[in-house]
């Protein structure tokens, strides 16, 4: 019998991190290794208290989470116009369409000096820095779930006489809403992954990125470590609160009853 199946179904996300957290605290309590890369668990932990009893964790997660919120709405905004208008008008596709179809094979970070040269280094450039990140996936996304949409609906809603106002409405926005929100997911996951790289690229003001920054050049590993577990930790929860508003929007389809065990 597996042994995980053991641990109760909640908890079984758990097993890694605990096994690996055992294996960290090993190596540190036996000397497997001597690296002072490698520092304590404890430390670690201690960091963390001191890092949350100061303040600096609240100001630094503050200015980061206010970025990447900032980013993500016009981004996704954004996004979702230039999609739905895509999707929509081929004339609109065949004006814009190749030239969206060529910046968006252009690596992000490669934008980086020209955002620094026009919008400096501050929190605007890391701004517009977000609004591209969420902006593509966004795009590409709703565009897609509006390009499937069943021709037979579109039939249909002509012989009712829809108007082009209750097609989108009725017709257009709700079949393509599984794709549009999935867009709106990656938007937001890929908002804060590149909230950290505008951090670390466009260093002025403060931030998660930051922090790690601070503690890379202090050579303080348990401050950089004890950053990477928040970076991790606010990315699951942001993750897990975008698949609970998909859930609960796309509650109407049903749920699936496929799966392993």
């Amino acid at each position: 019998m597996n042994p995980f199946l053991l641990v109760p179904r909640p908890l079984r996300g758990w097993v890694i991190p605990v096994l690996l957290l055992a294996g960290w605290w090993a190596a540190v309590r036996f000397g497997w290794s001597t690296s002072p890369l490698l520092v304590a668990p404890s430390k670690v932990a201690a960091t963390a208290v001191e890092q949350v009893a100061s303040g600096q964790l609240w100001t630094a997660l503050g200015a980061s989470l206010g970025r990447n919120l900032a980013g993500f709405v016009l981004g996704a905004s954004a996004g979702l116009l230039v999609g739905t208008l895509l999707g929509l008008s081929r004339l609109f596709e065949a004006l814009v369409g190749p030239s969206f179809h060529t910046l968006k094979q252009i690596s992000l970070f490669a934008w980086i000096p020209l955002i620094s040269v026009w919008f400096g280094l501050g929190d605007l450039a890391k701004v517009v820095f977000l609004s591209l990140a969420a902006f593509f996936p966004m795009v590409l996304n709703t565009f897609e779930g509006i390009r499937s949409v069943p021709r037979e609906q579109i039939e249909v809603a002509r012989v009712f006489a829809f108007s082009r106002w209750q097609l989108l409405r009725r017709v257009v926005l709700p079949s393509a809403a599984p794709s549009i929100l999935a867009g709106v997911h990656l938007s937001l996951i890929y908002a804060w992954l590149a909230t950290l790289g505008a951090e670390y690229l466009l260093v002025s003001g403060k931030g998660i990125g930051n922090l790690l920054i601070d503690g890379r050049e202090h050579f303080w590993l348990d401050l950089v470590l004890f950053g990477v577990v928040v970076v991790g930790l606010v990315g699951f929860v942001l993750n897990w609160l975008a698949s609970r508003v998909e859930r609960r929007l796309l509650a109407w389809r049903g749920s699936s009853v496929a799966g392993f065990h």
